[in-house]
């Protein structure tokens, strides 16, 4: 079994297969807010690698709640700016929203984030039943 991305906005999906085949010159990707994620499997686990420089340790918020891994951020900035005659403000706001379904081999109260040079990392331990075996030999009796 493998890790299932669960995506519940059905518009951004079908515009993403409409524009697969390379219409506009190069958008295959139109949905630009959501991080870029990298899933690993190994004999340990799973290690999930998500795209999101320029953030803090403290923007992201990482949730499992039965066997779905919910991974999100929002932030907010405000800039002020006063000259002369004229005042500017400027708001910035962006937020993102990534689920998972985990499979059943996943020990979810062993999941470990960090977060380095703008790669939120996970690592998600396999249970110990689905951890592969030594080999052994067999005597023949």
């Amino acid at each position: 079994m493998s890790i299932v991305k669960r995506n519940n906005l059905f518009f951004p999906t079908l515009m993403n297969d409409l524009m697969k085949p390379d219409w506009f010159g190069g958008m295959e990707n139109w949905n630009t807010d959501l991080p870029a994620v990298n899933i690993k499997d190994n004999s340990e686990g799973f290690v999930l690698e998500l795209a999101v420089p320029g953030g803090k340790k403290d923007d992201f918020k990482v949730e499992v709640d039965n066997d779905l891994l919910t991974i999100s951020s929002e932030v907010k900035t405000e800039s002020k700016e006063e000259k002369e005659n004229y005042t500017r403000r400027e708001f910035a706001f962006s937020s993102f929203k990534r689920a998972f379904t985990l499979p059943e081999t996943v020990d979810g109260t062993k999941i470990d984030a960090s977060y380095e040079n703008g790669i939120l990392k996970l690592s998600l331990p396999k249970k110990e039943e689905a951890l592969p075996k030594p080999k052994r030999l067999i005597t023949i009796g």
